[in-house]
């Protein structure tokens, strides 16, 4: 399988809290990006045009240019579920499927991988991780050190509450509100906000579970284990949250823990948009 490591194409712009919606509208109005008139049908200059497209392929509201699923579900002006984003659970699931899509390399990476090796990191241990995993896999010619550390920019941007903001326009960044990552006193390094960020939406955990879990019944607590880094969640969040959702969804799972395995088990097939149904509807399936 010929895996794409993708560390450009924003145009150095993190994703601006409407951008998706209005990439949205765009496309569902057939106008093109590639159009002449795609600067005044967006109302954006010629870079943020292609930054929002890039966008929207992130975090897969669009594959080839075309609207997903998931993208008619939350912005739809009829019948999506949050057309503006104003629940926070939107942006847990949004997070989710930036980092899970497989479209921007760099936060999979960071939140699966480096955050496995430490808590607290600076950037130029980021971009060490990444031409360390470029040599690894053999793609060492398509590591561009200026266009990583553009990359690892705009990602804190995207997470990272400025200490001084020049404007406005420096809180608009689409996933700030989740204080996933914060900057410390030294104004040089990041941590993990493992303990002070938004409490995680139990049904965009599970949402996260039944996509990763494929067509298997069961579910190690590796798998439970990756999705709490996504997060950025500890052991005891996971384990609390796993309890919330056996409660929530007693019909369909159950959790064990023998002889040191632990699990969740799924008595019988549950669809990942019954669950995300269940949470915007907040009634029962």
């Amino acid at each position: 399988m010929n895996i794409k490591y993708v560390f450009s194409g924003h145009e150095s712009f993190p994703c601006k809290s409407l951008w998706l919606k209005k990439g949205y509208d765009f496309i569902n109005n057939n106008y093109k990006f590639n159009s002449p008139d795609s600067v005044v049908q967006l109302g954006v200059g010629k870079n943020m045009v292609a930054s929002i497209k890039f966008w929207m392929r992130v975090f897969g509201i669009t594959i080839d240019d075309e609207l997903t699923d998931i993208a008619d579900y939350i912005f739809d002006d009829v019948n999506g579920v949050d057309p503006y984003i104003e629940d926070l659970g939107t942006l847990w699931l949004l997070h989710y499927l930036l980092v899970s899509s497989g479209e921007a390399t760099l936060y999979n990476w960071l939140f699966l991988n480096i955050q496995k090796e430490r808590k607290q990191f600076d950037r130029s241990q980021v971009l060490h991780y990444v031409k360390r995993r470029m040599i690894e896999v053999g793609r060492v010619k398509a590591y561009n050190e200026n266009t990583t550390k553009k990359d690892i920019g705009v990602l804190l941007q995207s997470y990272v509450t400025p200490v001084r903001a020049h404007s406005f326009e420096d809180y608009s960044s689409l996933l700030m509100d989740l204080n996933l990552l914060v900057l410390n006193e030294d104004g040089k390094t990041y941590e993990f906000n493992i303990e002070g960020k938004r409490n995680v939406t139990p049904e965009i955990f599970m949402y996260a579970i039944i996509k990763m879990k494929g067509e298997e019944m069961s579910v190690p607590y590796d798998t439970l284990q990756d999705i709490g880094l996504i997060f950025c969640m500890n052991n005891d969040e996971i384990i609390n949250t796993i309890q919330v959702l056996v409660e929530k969804f007693q019909d369909y799972i159950n959790y064990s823990d023998i002889a040191g395995i632990r699990q969740i088990q799924f008595t019988k097939e549950l669809k990942a948009k019954v669950v995300l149904d269940k949470y915007y509807s907040h009634g029962n399936i």
